[in-house]
């Protein structure tokens, strides 16, 4: 039977590709070797290691291992320069709170740049809470770059 119009030759666009996702069902409970978290539920936890689980890298470790960030934060500015430990402390508060319940969620590098940082993220959630926490709590200027075809989210801030 075929239907009146309709294209069934035509290939249907993912809308996000991230090659760090899972692609298979993974067996519940199975543990990552390198962090501890537990994918139980259909999610990555924080949970007590189960006996019996298998052994699967979770994608923030891969990422993490491969050097391949989702996210981006470039911090600048002389309130920066002045105010370093404090805002560092404000961007290691916002990794704690985010990764506490969202393991896949964390830091993957610091590296210092002439009159800032470039902080580099497993995800995009993360940029996006530090950027809205730096601007709350220090206003200053804040911007968001979302990269639709390679699903990476850059966020600048300065004062």
């Amino acid at each position: 039977m075929t239907t009146v119009g309709a294209r069934l030759d035509r290939l249907v666009q993912e809308r996000e590709h991230d090659t760090y996702k899972s692609r298979e069902k993974l067996s519940e409970p199975t543990v990552c070797p390198s962090c501890g978290a537990v994918f139980q539920k259909g999610r990555w936890q924080w949970l007590e290691r189960p006996a019996g689980a298998e052994e699967h890298t979770c994608p923030a470790c891969r990422r993490i291992e491969d050097r391949v960030p989702a996210g981006y934060v470039s911090i600048s500015g002389d309130f920066f320069t002045q105010h370093k430990d404090e805002i560092m402390g404000l961007v290691h508060n916002q990794e704690d709170r985010e990764k506490s319940g969202h393991p896949l969620n964390r830091l993957i590098d610091i590296v210092e740049t002439d009159g800032g940082v470039e902080i580099t993220t497993t995800d995009m959630h993360l940029p996006r809470d530090i950027g809205v926490a730096l601007e709350k709590a220090y206003e200053g200027d804040l911007d968001f770059h979302y990269e639709e075809e390679s699903n990476i989210l850059r966020v600048k801030w300065s004062r």
